[in-house]
């Protein structure tokens, strides 16, 4: 029962530092202003990884590469520990492969919650201050969709349409992909 907890403890904990170091990534990406409470939280709960890794990892254009790497070694670390704990012994190999996939998870995680709380504001509040930032954040999910899809008696269904999408690259393109290499 203890080594389940600690492996919940550090899924969670490093999880969580992997989904704001991505948010904070896709936010810089998106141009997505940090003027903002959610922008303001992410700093604040990341700057003690990210200012050090600037020094050494410079941006690729509009790329913060330093954020990205550190999630990415978020996730390995993750792997690594969980891999020791359990007694598996995995191959360090197997530890980047499912980092990266790790990483790309968290990338659809934040697409996807940004584009469900977006929705669910859009019903409640949609004069919300949050509500612009998440607009600009799942511009580039949203915006192609849009071009596509037609709006039905003033529906916009393009949120619906990128959840289903999400979902089905989170719960069967990704684990696919990560589990036809091993």
């Amino acid at each position: 029962m203890l080594g389940e907890m600690t492996v919940f403890l550090l899924r969670t904990v490093f999880g969580i530092l992997t989904f704001l170091l991505v948010l904070r990534f896709l936010m810089q990406w998106t141009r997505t202003s940090f003027q903002n409470q959610l922008g303001q939280m992410t700093m604040v709960l990341t700057d003690f990884m990210v200012k050090p890794a600037r020094k050494l990892i410079r941006p690729v254009r509009q790329w913060d590469m330093s954020t990205l790497l550190l999630a990415f070694l978020m996730q390995l670390v993750l792997f690594a520990l969980l891999s020791l704990l359990t007694g598996l012994g995995a191959a360090p190999v197997l530890w980047v492969w499912q980092a990266i996939f790790g990483v790309l998870e968290q990338i659809v995680d934040v697409f996807f919650y940004a584009i469900l709380l977006m929705a669910i504001l859009s019903w409640v509040n949609p004069y919300s201050p949050i509500y612009a930032v998440l607009n600009q954040l799942t511009a580039p999910i949203l915006e192609p969709l849009r071009r596509v899809l037609p709006q039905i008696q003033g529906f916009d269904f393009s949120a619906l349409v990128a959840l289903i999408l999400l979902q089905m690259i989170s719960r069967i393109v990704l684990p696919g992909l990560a589990a036809s290499v091993f």
